[in-house]
């Protein structure tokens, strides 16, 4: 999210939390603090392998509840953001073989989210097989995430696990990069309640 009148419609369908994303090189990149930012939902900074003063401040300067880490850092410096802030950690899933990264985070972040394997780090629009993730048996929640898109609403409703606890609704809901549609977002929400 980075557009002030976007931002402002989309916190009012309700949604719990929004993404505002922290690394330079994506084109959801946020260079400039947006003119609204989200009173009622809470604020997710998206952050990948940045220096962990960098992360602190940007954290403090957009007031941010979440700190969600997309790269490759390490259970420690997950678990030196912890206290001050709640911490998600992502990584990207192909195989069942790909769960075993998230047992060194067990007790280092609050949340998971489980994204798809690909060669940039988020927003590739791409799903991976959901099943996969009946091989999950951790204890820390998690977020489904990657590539899901407005034509996922009954299969979303269909989708059961235990720790599953929040669905990412990213780039397959945008007009353009940091763009939400919020029609096609209403329409979605509408759906999951019914």
């Amino acid at each position: 999210m980075r557009e002030a009148d976007n931002i402002r419609a989309v916190e009012q369908l309700g949604v719990d939390w929004m993404g505002f994303i922290f690394w330079p090189p994506s084109s959801r990149y946020v260079a400039v603090r947006p003119a609204y930012l989200p009173v009622h939902a809470k604020r997710v900074g998206v952050f990948v392998d940045q220096e962990i003063e960098e992360v602190r401040q940007t954290a403090r300067d957009y007031s941010l509840d979440i700190i969600q880490l997309h790269g490759h850092e390490s259970p420690h410096y997950a678990s030196e953001l912890q206290g001050e802030w709640l911490t998600m950690k992502a990584f990207n899933i192909a195989s069942k073989n790909d769960l075993m990264q998230t047992v060194a985070y067990e007790g280092m972040v609050d949340y998971f989210l489980f994204d798809t394997k690909a060669q940039m780090a988020g927003g590739n629009g791409q799903k991976f097989d959901w099943n996969i993730l009946s091989s999950y048996h951790g204890g820390t929640p998690f977020l489904l995430s990657g590539g899901i898109g407005p034509e996922d609403a009954e299969r979303i409703k269909s989708f059961q696990h235990p720790r599953c606890m929040g669905i990412d609704l990213n780039s397959r809901f945008e007009e353009a990069p940091a763009l939400k549609n919020v029609n096609k977002l209403k329409q979605f929400l509408y759906e999951q309640n019914q």
